[in-house]
């Protein structure tokens, strides 16, 4: 691929509604997770998430046009205005008709769906909102925020899960490389902490349980005692922009996307091979289209979202590509920190391997006490690391055997 400019950043997480703010709770490891408190999580196994609890949609939208916006959608558009923002890109003819949207979401927009769910069983048809189904599809938040913004680019949503953000930037980066758009904004929206979610998940034995008395301490990647993941809301978008269109117009250039990788385990539909066999893949297939070798990743950013059988597997695949390598590169695991942001982890997590490399230094993975003999790896346990970074690798793997990975690298 064509090597992509990365001009614009924007978050709403769970740890900071905007890149600074998150970064500093990461580099601090401070923890976003604490007990529900969007509704009473008491006859569930997993009391936990990382909420965003200081977010006014009605301050920042309106209140008439919040009752037409899944939450999930509203974090999408306050990430994309930021990062339009940041990329000094200004709405215009040449600018609107050459810039695209491609938002992935794992799950859309489960809380009107139960919202409205409820009303019809409770008072009937006639009850149910005209906009139920233009606030739940999880193409949504790209149509929201190309309207917002004016974009009359190529407009789309990823759906793969956990993978959802991180594809949803990797497949932006193609359409620049085909000549479809100057611009793209790019990246993932989730807003899935709800009752019905919690019950999914937890009746799928994949959400940590073990920790409701000790909230914090719940999301422990690759440690020992990890017993499965956190859920988390929030959205991260990225502007990506042809190399030579932001020199032309004096963009500042933060970082460069050059290498994507996917692919499918082919194996289960929630869980991977023990060896990461399609982890690896999507791995190895980035690392061919960055043209570089294993030995010059710098930094991975794991997927690694704390559940057994998924981090036991993601750390077989970087083993098998990095090989000796393994030993000298760091592999953190930010959910530690903020939980699982479903779709928008990719996206999120791809802005946090590029404050890597602006920043010079590594989050930590924190909660990191007992080491795993099947996660031998460097995972920067508990304290950020100061260490200068050129090339990072942000690694995303969803339901479906679905994998993404993205690799960045410095200006």
């Amino acid at each position: 691929m064509n090597p992509i400019a990365i001009t614009g950043v924007g978050v709403a997480s769970p740890v900071g509604l905007t890149p600074d703010v998150m970064w500093a709770n990461l580099i601090e490891g401070n923890s976003g997770v604490d007990r529900i408190d969007h509704f009473d999580p008491s006859e569930f196994p997993c009391q936990l998430a990382a909420q965003i609890n200081n977010f006014d949609a009605d301050e920042i939208f309106g209140e008439r046009a919040t009752r037409r916006l899944d939450r999930f959608v509203q974090f999408a558009m306050y990430a994309a205005r930021q990062a339009f923002s940041h990329s000094g890109l200004n709405a215009g003819d040449s600018v609107t008709a050459n810039t695209g949207v491609y938002i992935g979401s794992g799950i859309g927009g489960l809380t009107t769906l139960s919202e409205q769910t409820k009303v019809l069983e409770e008072k009937g048809n006639k009850r149910v909102s005209p906009f139920l189904i233009p606030m739940m599809i999880p193409n949504m938040s790209a149509g929201q925020v190309a309207i917002d913004l004016g974009l009359t680019g190529p407009s789309m949503a990823h759906v793969s899960a956990c993978a959802s953000g991180a594809h949803s930037i990797g497949e932006a980066a193609a359409v620049i490389n085909r000549g479809d758009a100057s611009v793209m904004l790019a990246g993932g929206s989730e807003a899935a902490i709800t009752p019905i979610a919690l019950a999914g998940f937890t009746q799928g034995r994949a959400m940590s349980t073990q920790f409701n008395d000790k909230p914090q301490q719940a999301s422990r990647p690759f440690d020992a005692d990890r017993d499965g993941f956190v859920s988390a809301e929030g959205a991260g978008i990225l502007v990506l922009e042809d190399m030579e269109h932001a020199k032309a117009r004096g963009a500042e250039i933060h970082a460069v996307l050059v290498g994507y990788g996917a692919s499918s385990d082919a194996f289960h539909m929630t869980q991977p091979p023990d060896d990461g066999a399609g982890a690896a893949l999507a791995m190895s297939r980035a690392i061919d289209s960055a043209k570089i070798d294993p030995s010059d990743i710098d930094y991975l950013n794991a997927h690694a979202t704390s559940t057994p059988v998924g981090d036991a597997a993601e750390a077989a695949a970087i083993r098998a590509v990095f090989g000796q390598h393994t030993d000298n590169m760091p592999v953190s695991a930010t959910k530690s920190v903020m939980g699982h942001l479903i779709g928008a982890a990719g996206a999120v997590e791809a802005i946090v391997s590029i404050l890597t490399l602006c920043k010079g230094a590594i989050p930590p993975t924190i909660n990191y006490e007992n080491p795993d003999p099947a996660c031998d790896l460097d995972v920067v346990p508990n304290e950020a690391r100061s260490t200068e970074v050129n090339v990072a690798l942000s690694n995303s793997f969803g339901f479906g055997g679905q994998n993404a990975a993205l690799i960045f690298a410095r200006n």
